[in-house]
């Protein structure tokens, strides 16, 4: 496991950037930090500092530089562009949502009071007049919009890999974010404090820790089991249990489908109450998300329709903000982290598909959101470089040699003749030669704090360390 990063280390890096008012290279940084750190523990800090907005990226990968955000010059007023407002709480002060007209009468309509809103209950028609690939949510030219923000690499590779690469800001900022949209108070930095140091937040009420850390829990089953993910009960219904642990006045709740009924505060809406019916429509819910080929069209239709049906008796709105990444995450797409969504707008857009069965409120949402994240992913992206091709193809490969090497407590000749005999089972001699480097490289730099990697138990890591002479 990743040792915490401490607000003294990023201030020593954002000291040494601010020696350079011109930016500064990663070398002009690692000859500035003491102790010395290892150039990728350097590139993890300044994707953190990137994503807090307290350093901007310019450049390309070989020349890129940093420079301290209040360093980076803003165009004059009437030039056509002005600066990035900084991060907020809650969405306040931010350029608001771009809202069509069709959202606007939604807002005015949902935000009426409720004496003046007509009672309605669940309508199977919403759900029954939608046909994957016929129907859509989101018209064709937003699609490839999206498509286009969310490209994060041009070759194929193996579902996850993306998530996996900006993990580390990802458990911060959806956990965060979604958090919030349930009213949680507690800050992004507080946030990160318990995530990364795993200290909860004095005057905190129990529930708004619990529910940050239910959201690490459900963000890394979806990284760790990107490829075995989708739209399925075994994936729904352990995000829920993931996400409503400790949550719910009955622990066997977590996870399984409700069997009775439910409100929604601040609205007409009267969800399903027959069990047997709220069982066919999520399955039918579930067909039909897994039946849509758009990604983008995949998430918003989860988005709509599974916090509609109100499936499990709570949490069902952070079930579906992170079952949203699910066709993300497979095609290796940006993520989905909702920040700077202001609460009042995720809730009225809500509430528009509830009593009106109508998404224009919420596409709006969904497009400005991601557009955010996307922006914001991008530049940790830059700061990291990109993931090494080689690597990822033989990623279970290596996996596979490292562990064998441990559990049968290999010493280094030993290690060095099975690699050799694993690396030839490669075609390319070229390939053969590099596999074997990188699988040396991994062993070598095996500690016990990075075994879990592999698999590997403690007791394996213990036993093999007395035999690696």
């Amino acid at each position: 496991m990743r040792q915490p990063i401490s607000d003294e280390q990023l201030d020593t890096v954002l000291r040494a950037v601010r020696r350079h008012p011109g930016g500064a290279s990663i070398d002009d940084i690692l000859a500035a930090v003491r102790p010395v750190v290892p150039r990728r523990t350097l590139q993890r800090w300044l994707a953190v500092l990137v994503g807090q907005r307290r350093i901007v990226p310019e450049g390309a990968t070989r020349s890129r530089r940093y420079r301290a955000a209040e360093a980076v010059p803003t165009l004059p007023a009437g030039r056509g562009a002005r600066a990035d407002p900084p991060p907020t709480a809650a969405g306040k002060d931010l350029d608001p949502i771009r809202l069509s007209a069709a959202a606007k009468e939604i807002k005015r309509r949902v935000t009426r009071p409720l004496t003046q809103r007509q009672p309605v209950g669940y309508k199977l028609s919403f759900l029954d007049g939608y046909r994957p690939n016929v129907s859509a949510y989101l018209p064709p030219a937003l699609r490839k919009k999206l498509a286009a923000l969310g490209r994060t690499t041009g070759e194929t590779l193996p579902a996850g890999t993306h998530l996996r690469k900006v993990l580390d800001r990802l458990l911060i900022d959806l956990s965060w974010n979604s958090s919030r949209l349930e009213g949680n108070t507690y800050s992004l930095l507080e946030t990160q404090r318990l995530l990364e140091a795993g200290e909860a937040a004095e005057g905190k009420a129990a529930h708004e820790t619990q529910m940050i850390l239910n959201h690490k829990a459900a963000i890394e089953l979806l990284a760790e089991h990107a490829s075995e993910i989708g739209f399925n009960r075994y994936t729904l219904c352990n995000l829920h249990a993931l996400l409503a642990e400790n949550m719910l006045p009955e622990p066997a709740a977590g996870g399984r489908l409700r069997t009775h009924a439910v409100g929604i505060g601040g609205s007409v809406y009267h969800p399903l109450e027959v069990p047997s019916t709220i069982e066919e429509c999520f399955d039918q819910i579930l067909a039909t998300a897994a039946a849509i080929a758009d990604p983008f069209e995949q998430a918003f239709f989860a988005m709509v329709q599974l916090p509609y049906l109100q499936p499990f008796e709570d949490v069902n709105k952070r079930v579906s903000r992170l079952a949203a990444n699910i066709p993300l995450v497979q095609r290796n797409l940006g993520p989905l982290s909702f920040v700077d969504v202001p609460q009042s707008d995720y809730t009225q857009a809500i509430l528009g598909v509830y009593e009106l069965n109508r998404v224009d409120y919420l596409r709006d949402v969904f497009e400005w959101a991601y557009e955010r994240s996307c922006a914001r992913y991008a530049a940790v992206r830059q700061v990291l470089g990109e993931p090494d091709a080689f690597r990822l193809r033989h990623r279970e490969r290596l996996k596979e040699v490292v562990a064998t090497v441990v559990r049968d407590g290999m010493d280094k000749k030993a290690a060095a003749a099975f690699v050799r005999r694993e690396s030839a089972k490669l075609p390319e001699a070229n390939d053969q030669k590099r596999f074997a480097e990188m699988a040396e490289t991994e062993l070598t730099s095996l500690h016990e704090g990075n075994f879990a990697r592999y698999r590997l138990r403690p007791s394996e890591f213990a036993a093999w360390q007395k035999t690696w002479r």
